[in-house]
């Protein structure tokens, strides 16, 4: 698989508990793909896109790692992504 639906990838990350509350986030621009802000829920996205997501009180950046077939337990969503805060090489210090 080459690229994936960002709604679908979001729910498949765990970042949202239902698919349809990741097609509200992207529709109601809480989702930018490589900084550029996305409307589109079935807009595709591929392995090393960084996907950046305004939740209630947070906003999280995640470089694209992975796709799956099936929405999977915790530890399988975690493989999906790479979370771009903790990355030790843009730690100021």
């Amino acid at each position: 698989m080459e690229r994936q639906r960002l709604d679908k990838w979001l729910w498949h990350a765990r970042v949202v508990k239902a698919r349809s509350s990741a097609v509200a986030l992207v529709e109601g621009g809480h989702v930018r793909v490589n900084g550029a802000r996305e409307k589109a829920p079935g807009h595709g996205i591929k392995i090393g896109d960084v996907v950046t997501v305004a939740l209630d009180r947070t906003v999280r950046l995640m470089e694209v790692t992975g796709f799956a077939e099936r929405r999977g337990d915790a530890t399988a969503a975690r493989a999906l992504f790479a979370d771009v805060q903790a990355r030790p090489d843009d730690r100021q210090g």
